[in-house]
């Protein structure tokens, strides 16, 4: 690939890698992001002039989306789509006084739950009709992913109204048993809070909210789940009990106690998912599922969250609830991770480190 590569060129070549990511930034080759690891595509580093030649270039995939934003707040976020072979996530952004770009690949079609080794206590969070569910983990550990499998199981078994609210849209979901209206921050509304309290007057049963951002959108999002509506988001956070400290903690002291009252009624499962390295090279979840039960209801209003780990613990043993320490030491014990890694992601490091094998 020679001095002008051009934006097509990269994406095809990405796409044909198997890779996940693309990172266009001066003074750098293009690289991508392949099973984890960093890749350059072609051989050249890029100028300021060329890396923002290529960002002008993805502008106009994205049906001649305007720059100003980029240009006037220093960073944007869009999808955009390669006809009939993958959608793209791009974030540009201004770095040292230059343009650079990060962009997601996004498959077309769905992510089958079995072979992104999403355990079917997750995937049956989909035969819940109201209620809030949570999932929550670090940037980039496929949250999207296992929330687009919850949509799509809904979208396959009931008939009903199902409305996304994302920033952007990352799978495209098609009409089956279920009607899906995707609605994308900021092109189709403006804000979060704002889609979501409209979404509330478009008789949907279900509402899957990409992000819960502020306290307004977790006030709204509560009341939708409140009312009879199955609402499902996420959070940047880890584990149960940091989840419900995260939406407690939004809200002004006075009101936390009447917030954990409502939140120990409307939330029915927070699961929480992280990426770890396996063996053989790649990567591979692994979850915590804390199902609502009454003691966890009675834990959450009585602001007794650092209990909860012990909850789930004990659930895990019913195989009503996953525990993460207990996913981390069946992976070990499979030989999938190293003793290292299930350590170094427990939730409970001392107490996993003597029940691994050696």
């Amino acid at each position: 690939m020679g001095e002008h590569m051009e934006l097509m060129e990269i994406l095809k070549h990405t796409l044909t890698l198997g890779g996940s990511d693309i990172f266009i930034v001066p003074g750098s080759q293009v690289m991508a992001k392949v099973q984890g690891q960093m890749q350059p595509i072609g051989t050249e580093r890029m100028t300021c002039d060329q890396t923002e030649r290529l960002i002008r270039q993805t502008y106009e995939l994205a049906r001649g989306r305007s720059m100003d934003r980029l240009l006037e707040e220093g960073d944007d976020d869009f999808s955009f789509s390669l006809e009939n072979l993958s959608r793209f996530r791009c974030n540009a952004y201004r770095q040292r006084g230059s343009l650079a770009a990060a962009y997601r690949v996004v498959t077309f079609g769905l992510p089958d739950p079995d072979q992104m080794g999403i355990p079917p206590l997750v995937t049956g969070l989909a035969q819940l009709r109201s209620g809030m569910v949570l999932v929550t983990g670090p940037a980039g550990s496929g949250k999207s992913t296992t929330l687009a499998c919850i949509v799509d199981r809904i979208n396959q078994s009931r008939s009903g109204h199902i409305i996304t609210i994302e920033d952007p849209i990352e799978f495209l979901h098609a009409h089956r048993m279920s009607l899906v209206s995707q609605r994308e921050v900021p092109s189709d509304a403006p804000n979060f809070a704002r889609a979501l309290r409209s979404s509330l007057r478009q008789a949907p049963d279900v509402i899957m909210l990409g992000e819960m951002r502020d306290a307004e959108t977790m006030q709204t999002a509560i009341t939708a789940a409140e009312t009879g509506h199955l609402l499902l988001s996420s959070l940047h956070t880890i584990g149960a009990a940091r989840t419900v400290d995260r939406i407690i903690d939004a809200f002004p002291p006075n009101q936390q106690q009447q917030l954990r009252i409502q939140l120990s009624m409307v939330l029915r499962a927070v699961v929480s998912q992280r990426l770890v390295p396996t063996l053989d090279g790649g990567l591979t979840p692994v979850f915590e599922v804390m199902t609502v039960t009454s003691a966890v209801q009675n834990l959450i209003r009585e602001g007794k969250t650092y209990q909860l780990d012990n909850v789930i613990y004990t659930g895990s043993a019913e195989q009503t609830m996953l525990s993460m320490d207990n996913e981390l030491l069946r992976l070990c014990r499979d030989k999938r991770i190293a003793r290292e890694t299930a350590i170094l992601y427990a939730v409970n490091p001392d107490a996993l480190r003597k029940r691994l094998p050696m």
